[in-house]
C-alpha cells in the first residue's frame, strides 16, 4: 500500500515562496499520476496541480504561472515548487496518487486519486 507523506509547508510572508514535497513509501510513483489539492476551511477541497506519469502537467488557473509542479523519481517523490504567494493560498496542501498508471494527461480531480497523504499547512500572511 502507498503511502504518501508531505512536507514543507509554513508560514511565508505575501510574495513569498515555498516548496512542498510529497514523497512515497510502500510503491512507486513512477508512471502514476500525482496531484496536489487544497482545502480550506470549511470548504471543498481544491485540485490545483498534477503530473501524469509521463511527466504531462496541469494547473488550475488560479496557481497557474506561480506554481510549478516536477517529478524527483529516483528520491520517489513530487514536488510543488510554489511563488509570489497570497493569502488567499493559504490553506491545507495534500497530494494523492492514482491506484493505476496514468498515461496521458492528469486529472486534478479528486475521484481519479486512489492514496492520499495527511496534508501540510500553508500559512500566508504579514
Amino acid at each position: 500500500q502507498v503511502q504518501l507523506v508531505e512536507s514543507g509547508g509554513g508560514l511565508v510572508q505575501p510574495g513569498g515562496s515555498l516548496r512542498l514535497s510529497c514523497t512515497a513509501s510502500g510503491g512507486s510513483l513512477v508512471g502514476y499520476a500525482v496531484g496536489w489539492f487544497r482545502q480550506f476551511p470549511g470548504k471543498e477541497r481544491e485540485g490545483i496541480s498534477c503530473i501524469g506519469g509521463t511527466d504531462k502537467t496541469g494547473y488550475a488557473d488560479s496557481v497557474k504561472d506561480r506554481f510549478t509542479i516536477s517529478r524527483d523519481s529516483a528520491k520517489n517523490t513530487v514536488y510543488l515548487q510554489m511563488n509570489t504567494l497570497k493569502p488567499e493560498d493559504t490553506a491545507v496542501y495534500s497530494c494523492a496518487s492514482t491506484g493505476q498508471l496514468w498515461l496521458g494527461y492528469c486529472p486534478i480531480v479528486a475521484d481519479s486519486y486512489d492514496h492520499w497523504g495527511q496534508g501540510t499547512q500553508v500559512t500566508v500572511s504579514s
